[in-house]
């Protein structure tokens, strides 16, 4: 949907995944076995995939200072049942977290998400301010403040009605 750069390390992950659905067209890529592929699912784990999907959407919007889109579990809930085991090195003491399974999608966007907690990116992953897009975005920009998913088609569309409303409102 949009030219950006995809978020850094496991963050990419939460993307694609917030980013299956099309809200506008209504396309949703779990429908598709190849759309399941990518994300390493079986059709039996599409629903689990979509709670999770919408939840995160809703953390998404809660980084832009949005509202949730719907109502949604929360996301602790959901990221409960993924227990992530930290790794430690013996040749050279390093250490990181991953999931204890990582099959499982909550497991591998529990660990994601302590990623970005760790890298402090987490609050940067956001959902476009757009009620017909909501996708997921990496806002790279100085001091935060992204609004929209590409500022070519959704900020130019909402900027663009901002501007017919005060054309057309009385002086």
């Amino acid at each position: 949907m949009n030219a950006r750069v995809p978020a850094p390390g496991g963050l990419a992950l939460i993307q694609d995944l917030v980013n299956t659905l099309d809200i506008e067209t209504g396309a949703d890529q779990l429908d598709t076995e190849a759309g399941r592929a990518r994300l390493g699912l079986a059709a039996a784990e599409v629903e689990a995939a979509r709670e999770l999907r919408e939840s995160l959407r809703a953390v998404c919007l809660a980084h832009a200072g949005h509202a949730p889109h719907q109502e949604v579990r929360p996301l602790g809930e959901l990221l409960a049942a993924a227990p992530l085991l930290v790794r430690v090195s013996a040749a050279d003491g390093s250490a990181t977290l991953g999931p204890a399974d990582p099959r499982p999608l909550a497991s591998r966007v529990a660990a994601a998400v302590a990623e970005g907690l760790a890298a402090g990116t987490w609050a940067r992953l956001k959902a476009c301010e757009a009620v017909t897009c909501r996708w997921a975005y990496y806002d790279r920009s100085p001091g935060g403040r992204g609004r929209w998913c590409d500022m070519g088609v959704c900020g130019a569309r909402a900027k663009m009605r901002a501007y017919r409303a005060r054309r057309a409102a009385p002086r």
